[in-house]
């Protein structure tokens, strides 16, 4: 069944997502995006093919609304399509800290909502999506999204209880990868190589590495003591690790986004 997708947020992930959803194969014409900038819109138009419109006006005519926008201009993006979305449609939010309580009470019944949080490897077509189904989403509106999302990269199902895990390790995680990156490039120039070599180096070994994790059953600490041999140079470096509190600290850190995600969706 042929459906009517609507973007609303034509920046940076807004139009990846347009991007990725249409190399999938679904065709222009059965995609919108919304944008107000005349200029803008005949870029998007001249470089997809897609029809641009405004928020309400695409919503009207989509079966699957997904919101790009920030997430301080959620609530007025909501209360602007709330008289044009149709019983049946779809809508999903991507902005952080939108809660599927607060778009259900914005929209009228009827209206299927979905919380999802992106990360930017989207850009490349490797992002990871955690998605939350509300309330009576049908297994059929939630495949539709798996498979418009899944045009970016993974997804994974997980109850909206779980979302603030999801933003500290997947949805902040790429800054966690980066930050790992700067050490390690640091590191590498402190021990005599150029900026470029060791940036070089850093990049397709983390390439390398996610690659081994993600195709393997093996545990994380099973891939690490593989590559750490008694007394030898991986372990000095792991032994240091641990002395100066690597490991607590990351820890830390991820439960210091998830708490700070919590508090930024308010109440439950």
């Amino acid at each position: 069944m042929t459906q009517r997708i609507a973007i609303l947020g034509a920046g940076v992930m807004g139009e990846t997502l347009l991007a990725a959803i249409l190399r999938s194969g679904r065709p222009a014409a059965d995609v919108v995006i919304s944008e107000k900038r005349a200029e803008r819109a005949a870029e998007l138009h001249e470089t997809h093919g897609v029809e641009v419109m405004g928020n309400a006006e695409a919503t009207a005519t989509a079966d699957v609304v997904l919101l790009v926008v920030k997430p301080q201009d959620v609530p007025s993006l909501l209360v602007e399509i709330a008289s044009s979305v149709r019983p049946g449609t779809t809508v999903v939010s991507l902005a952080a800290g939108t809660t599927i309580a607060a778009m259900r009470s914005a929209l009228p019944d009827g209206v299927a909502v979905v919380r999802a949080m992106p990360n930017t490897p989207v850009l490349i077509g490797e992002g990871m999506f955690g998605i939350s189904p509300g309330p009576g989403v049908s297994d059929e509106q939630l495949s539709s999204v798996v498979e418009l999302l899944g045009s970016g990269g993974k997804v994974v199902v997980v109850d909206e209880s779980k979302q603030d895990g999801v933003t500290a390790v997947s949805g902040s995680g790429p800054a966690y990868v980066f930050y790992l990156a700067e050490a390690m490039i640091a590191g590498g120039i402190e021990a005599g190589l150029d900026e470029a070599t060791a940036r070089t180096l850093t990049a397709q070994t983390l390439v390398g590495a996610s690659a081994l994790l993600a195709g393997s059953d093996d545990t994380a600490e099973d891939l690490r003591r593989r590559v750490t041999s008694p007394n030898g140079t991986t372990a000095a470096a792991i032994a240091t690790f641990d002395d100066l509190g690597v490991r607590q600290a990351l820890v830390a850190g991820v439960l210091a986004c998830a708490a700070r995600s919590a508090e930024l969706a308010g109440p439950a």
